[in-house]
């Protein structure tokens, strides 16, 4: 048996040959190029075929026989039975793998920067009050004990629960108990615990369309079935027929500031999602992602205690509010549910993190957070401005600008002639980052346009941001 070819060139730099020996032999038992029953050369040939020493065979040999791949006797070495079908035998697990693949597909094109004049979605981490946090992060370590180096508390730390079910009932009004406060590791963790516990594998879920692709992913890998809602000046806005041909199990709305066309939900629309999915028998995941950034007078009321006994579970982060690499957000969820989440993460997620999550109880409890979103909010506000003041300076015909009424970003419409897919790769080239609104899109519906993110571009800068913007669409 000729097996020169497990260690064939091209071999990756770095890695031990005995390991590479051991990985390539694993791979061709498991996608069963090396058959079942298969006698394998012994140590000594295999070694003298392969120009290596003998002992880098037997450690694979050892190894993989431990693993139960591999069968040892008097009769030689010879390969173990796995319950594991030849790929050629497994076609039908890859459609959907591909459309999985395909849903976590990034808005940018590969290689291009998720920084800069003007990605979305990206807060300016230059103006985070580093000194506060700092001594909130002292502080936790010089009252840490061993449990918060090992996994997070079921739920999270209670300071933190407590924390942040004070800071909702003050900003959102919301009226729940810390322990209806569930902490994770971000928005993609809190919305695969709710795909896990409020549906089953086929369900139909609802998303918005252009919709969040991260958001679509989490959902898909569950096993859940997408369903594109459009959205309208008003929001998501389903048709009468949605409701009956394709009745949800779960709809994922963000009601304050979709992402990514920037539109509000109005106040009947909220209703209405309410109604409806009370009637369904389902569940609403409101996405609340950048709601402390919200102008132009009062919030609307959030769709979790909107009504009674709302089936709305709520999920909140604070990559925009603080910084992404804290990987921290929470989910809200009604009384009735608490206790069969908190059990749920600890036994899905193992969350971490009890460090930062001890001083950001802290840094919540003494007024931090709150008075960096007053910062943050003001500045936004001012880049907003300026971001539409260079657009207003724009030669020719005024091009639509939409949303703004929350968030870090702005929604340029492009005529049909510019493709939005074109003008990413065109505005790279002169330094500038934005992201083509088609590429959030999930159904037919036409869909043309810019995301303009504004949240770390300084006022100084916009002017000249803008001006390469309007020569990459002149090509």
């Amino acid at each position: 048996m000729d097996l020169t070819w497990l260690l064939a060139p091209p071999l990756p730099e770095g890695v031990p040959t005995q390991r590479l020996l051991y990985q390539r032999l694993r791979a061709a038992i498991v996608d069963g190029r090396l058959a079942a029953g298969t006698r394998l050369p012994g140590s000594r040939q295999l070694a003298s075929e392969l120009g290596i020493a003998r002992n880098t065979v037997l450690f694979a040999y050892e190894q993989l026989g431990a693993e139960g791949c591999l069968l040892a006797d008097r009769q030689g070495t010879r390969v173990a039975a796995l319950a594991v079908a030849p790929v050629a035998e497994r076609p039908a697990s890859w459609p959907a793998l591909a459309r999985r693949a395909a849903l976590a597909a990034s808005p940018l094109p590969a290689g291009a920067p998720e920084h800069g004049a003007f990605a979305p979605g990206v807060p300016d981490v230059a103006n985070f009050p580093f000194r506060a946090w700092r001594g909130c992060l002292d502080r936790a370590w010089r009252t840490a004990r061993p449990r918060h180096l090992g996994y997070a508390v079921p739920g999270g730390e209670p300071a933190l629960r407590a924390a942040l079910a004070g800071y909702l009932a003050a900003v959102r009004g919301f009226r729940v108990r810390p322990e209806q406060v569930v902490v994770t590791a971000g928005t993609q963790a809190a919305l695969e615990l709710c795909a896990r516990l409020l549906a089953d594998s086929g369900d139909t879920v609802w998303v918005e369309d252009p919709g969040y692709p991260a958001a679509r992913t989490a959902l898909a890998m569950a096993g859940l079935r997408l369903h594109p809602v459009p959205v309208d000046g008003e929001g998501m806005a389903p048709a009468t027929g949605d409701w009956q041909a394709h009745p949800p199990r779960l709809v994922l709305v963000c009601p304050a500031h979709q992402y990514p066309s920037g539109e509000v939900l109005s106040l009947p629309r909220r209703l209405a999602l309410i109604e409806g999915v009370r009637a369904s028998g389902g569940w609403l995941i409101e996405d609340d992602y950048d709601s402390e950034f919200a102008r132009g007078g009062p919030a609307l009321p959030a769709l979790f205690g909107l009504q009674p006994e709302a089936p709305v579970v709520y999920t909140g982060t604070f990559s925009k509010t603080l910084y992404p690499g804290l990987r921290l957000g929470y989910l809200v969820v009604p009384e009735a549910l608490a206790e069969t989440f908190v059990a749920a993460s600890a036994t899905l997620a193992r969350a971490g993190q009890g460090i930062e999550q001890a001083a950001l109880a802290d840094f919540i409890q003494r007024g931090h957070y709150t008075a960096h979103l007053r910062r943050m909010r003001r500045l936004y506000q001012a880049r907003q401005r300026a971001l539409r003041e260079a657009l207003a300076r724009w030669p020719g015909p005024e091009l639509a600008v939409r949303g703004g009424a929350a968030g870090l970003h702005l929604v340029l419409r492009l005529p049909d002639d510019l493709r939005d897919v074109d003008m990413v790769e065109r505005a790279a080239a002169l330094g500038v980052t934005v992201r083509a609104l088609s590429r959030y899109a999930l159904g037919p519906a036409p869909c043309n346009g810019l995301l303009l993110g504004y949240g770390a571009v300084p006022e100084a800068q916009m002017d000249d941001a803008v001006r390469r913007l309007r020569r990459a669409m002149r090509g």
